[in-house]
This record gives C-alpha cells, structure tokens and sequence, in this order.
C-alpha cells in the first residue's frame, strides 16, 4: 500500500508553497525519516522527512508552486 507524500501546511495563513528540491531520486529506497525534499514559503524554508519506508515515486516537480495538500509523491 503506497504512502501519500502531501506537501504540508507551515503556517496559518500558508495556503502554497514551492517544491525547492528533491533530495532522494525518483524511484530510489527511502526509510522513515530521511529527508526527502524543501519547500519553501513566503516566511521559511523547511526540509522534510520520509513518513515511511518504501520507494519514492516523484509526482510533482521541483521548482513549481504546489497548493499546501497537494500530493507531491509516494512512497511504494
């Protein structure tokens, strides 16, 4: 069963944010709590842990403007 990999809400009034950098390559094995990517918002810039185990599959590009909820990736 896959894990979603949600771009996460920073703040109160952080609606979106930007998809920095994939720090793992798509399709490489990943365990819980490895750093998997950075965002960035209007207010800071967060590195962001693997919630699981698995293999990482990139659904969404770096370097673009995601709605905070938007399913970026997965771990399989």
């Amino acid at each position: 069963m896959a894990t979603e990999i949600i771009l996460p809400k920073l703040g109160f009034s952080v609606n979106e944010a930007i998809l920095t950098e994939w720090m793992v390559e798509d399709g490489a094995a990943v365990t819980k709590g490895q750093l998997l990517y950075t965002m960035e918002s209007e207010k800071s810039v967060q590195e962001v842990e693997a919630p699981a185990d698995g293999t990482l599959k990139i659904l969404k590009d770096a370097g673009e403007t995601y709605e905070v909820g938007t399913v970026i990736g997965e771990l399989v």
